[in-house]
């Protein structure tokens, strides 16, 4: 286990946010403040970066003009980005930092970005998902 994976979990604690789950093998934790628009966010420690993932929806069978919407929102996001899976059965949010100087304010902010993003568009999202 690194001392950057210690680290995240310190800022996680110092936070507030319960970490759900942990794989210390895997250097990943599981992290929810659904408060925040924050379920099942998945933080892994992959030296050089950190990943931040979430899923958000299941991409709708007839997903109509939902893969230029998510380029549009993805314009306005302050960190991260709306991404799919392998298969584009999953829209994500994603974000990646770097390790090496990573600081709290940075982990943070990347965090409340993925709660403003779900505030702004979240009624957008949710129109692709009643079709």
């Amino acid at each position: 286990m690194s001392d950057k994976f210690e680290l995240v979990k310190e800022y996680l604690i110092d936070m507030g946010i319960p970490i759900i789950s942990e794989d210390p093998a895997e250097e990943l934790v599981v992290i929810s403040d659904e408060d925040n628009g924050v379920k099942d966010l998945v933080i892994d420690c992959e030296e050089p970066i950190l990943v931040l993932e979430q899923v958000i929806m299941q991409v709708p069978e007839q997903p109509g003009d939902l893969f230029k919407r998510l380029l549009q929102m993805n314009r306005e996001l302050v960190h991260g980005a709306f991404v799919l899976d392998e298969e584009a059965r999953l829209v994500l949010f994603r974000d990646t930092l770097q390790l090496e100087n990573l600081d709290r304010n940075e982990l943070e902010a990347s965090i409340q970005a993925l709660g403003l993003a779900l505030v702004e568009f979240s009624s957008d999202l949710m129109s692709y998902v009643k079709r």
